[in-house]
């Protein structure tokens, strides 16, 4: 058991000022104060307060670094309880690098079951922060982490068509799980760019993270420029 005070002072023993203005600018979190403690403590401390979710469920979501110990210990939970607090957990992220650290590991081996969490996310509007953006972020960082394979190929192309990319964040985390299906599988992936389904600005950027990988071939990486050179001349 942890005190919300306890916490915070655990927390400030921790921070560093350098590193929470450095944060403060590239996260550009308008809603939480950053103190500035690095993510491997914070996973440190994750693991240590793994079994104190009820204490931190009723802390309050002022500081980036006291929210970020809620997801990171949520995420720790069974798949049952977990679902239990899933939008809960969902609702909590206000920025991309909150968004992106949260990958609970239960979901790997409930792929099937979480579906319908994606589909519910990836429609998210007004009734979610930021007219939705994180949670739709999540549902598609979360197809990245979990379920990259050819059995949920067709459900990401669909997902994808389907993010409505008005968000910047939205946008980049569904051209990067664009990317991520090019590289596990070229041939489909490059079909699906090929499609009229998915928005060009989610083709373009998904076009140069696979051409900066070195898991996509110099020959594959020719095609992809080719294209999005003819791309560029539809806007």
């Amino acid at each position: 058991m942890v005190t919300y005070n306890e916490l915070l002072k655990e927390l400030e023993g921790l921070s560093e000022r350098k590193f929470a203005d450095f944060q403060r600018r590239i996260i550009c979190d308008d809603v939480l104060e950053i103190m500035g403690v690095r993510t491997p403590t914070l996973r440190k401390l994750a693991k240590k307060y793994k079994n104190c979710y009820g204490d931190f469920e009723k802390f309050p979501d002022k500081f980036y670094e006291v929210v970020f110990l809620k997801l990171a210990i949520a995420a720790t939970l069974d798949f049952n309880s977990f679902c239990k607090k899933c939008e809960k957990s969902v609702r909590l992220i206000t920025d991309w690098a909150l968004c992106d650290s949260f990958a609970p590991a239960c979901i790997k081996k409930h792929r099937d079951e979480f579906v319908p969490y994606i589909k519910k996310f990836l429609s998210a509007g007004k009734d979610f922060y930021s007219q939705g953006e994180y949670a739709r972020r999540f549902a598609l960082t979360t197809l990245l982490h979990f379920y990259v394979e050819d059995k949920y190929f067709n459900f990401i192309f669909e997902c994808i068509s389907e993010c409505r990319p008005d968000k910047y964040y939205v946008m980049m985390a569904a051209a990067w799980l664009l990317a991520e299906v090019l590289i596990k599988d070229y041939n489909k992936g490059f079909e699906f760019l090929n499609s009229t389904m998915c928005d060009i600005n989610i083709k373009l950027k998904a076009i140069s993270k696979a051409c900066d990988s070195f898991r996509v071939t110099d020959e594959q990486k020719t095609q992809l420029k080719a294209l999005r050179a003819e791309l560029k001349k539809l806007l």
